[in-house]
């Protein structure tokens, strides 16, 4: 089994790396890992010497406690699925004292509105919980390359100006989303749902691509209104958000310019909640 190392460990070990000039590539996880978080991890052990994988649930990243407590933990599993990489990839899963100490502050950034849209509407203080952390992982390990999958397109906004306000030097690696055969975009929450319901959750890369062929044509009201309706006609189906938006600032899109733009959706089915994107133009 590979071994899980804690934070002096892992300081030992960046000193012996750094002093053999061995390049250093960083996956930052929550655990309970998938194809997309192998797909990321694969790539970073192609492109760096060494790779750290870091397994830690963040508290300060979620704002329902009801959603930390039901986080799928699957430490074990996650390691055996790590195997494999055994040679090149190393674990680092600490506590949250290990993390934050006493003090289990968060840091609060000018993101330039980016953190306060979207999914910053509806969960307050989320992208700074996740700078934070992410902060205090880039500063720890001070890799080369960092990984993270665009599912999740604006926590990756969030961290590029991240980076520049932090003056890091790091180069931030944007991997594609890995999808169930079905569509749906792989994550750990995903085990959160019944087979029913994932089955059903087919409709939101549907809708996504149904946006993406017809938002030239037809007005965007016209498009959210009819995705809507379509998804929520399934049983504790609810869209909690759909919007087309400039690719960088996410400000609502503007036909009128040629600036790239992508569709951003949240849907419920019961309380958990599933976000997926899809570049447009």
């Amino acid at each position: 089994m590979i071994s899980v190392s804690k934070k002096n460990e892992v300081l030992n070990q960046l000193k012996s790396s750094r002093k053999l000039k061995k390049s250093i590539g960083l996956v930052p996880t929550m655990g309970s890992l998938h194809k997309g978080h192998l797909s990321l991890i694969k790539k970073a052990v192609l492109e760096n010497d060494i790779v750290w994988v870091s397994i830690f649930i963040n508290p300060t990243q979620f704002n329902r406690s009801s959603d930390l407590e039901n986080y799928p933990r699957n430490l074990q599993e996650d390691l055996s699925l790590l195997e494999r990489y055994s040679k090149k990839v190393r674990v680092f899963s600490p506590s949250v004292n290990e993390i934050y100490g006493k003090n289990m502050s968060v840091t609060a950034y000018d993101f330039d509105l980016l953190d306060k849209k979207l999914e910053g509407k509806y969960r307050k203080n989320h992208f700074n919980g996740v700078a934070t952390i992410v902060s205090k992982l880039l500063n720890l390990f001070e890799p080369r390359d960092v990984y993270f999958g665009e599912k999740d397109f604006q926590q990756v906004l969030i961290i590029k100006k991240l980076i520049i306000i932090e003056k890091l030097k790091v180069n931030l690696k944007i991997c594609p989303t890995v999808r169930e055969r079905n569509g749906l975009a792989l994550s750990s929450r995903n085990m959160l749902l019944s087979a029913h319901e994932k089955k059903m959750a087919s409709i939101i890369y549907e809708s996504l691509i149904f946006i993406k062929t017809n938002f030239r044509n037809k007005p965007q009201h016209h498009l959210i209104k009819k995705v809507k309706n379509s998804i929520e006609k399934i049983k504790n189906f609810k869209v909690q958000y759909l919007e087309i938006c400039d690719n960088e600032s996410l400000y609502h899109y503007d036909y009128k310019n040629d600036n790239i733009c992508r569709a951003f959706i949240c849907v419920e089915v019961n309380d958990v909640r599933l976000i997926d994107n899809i570049l447009l133009n």
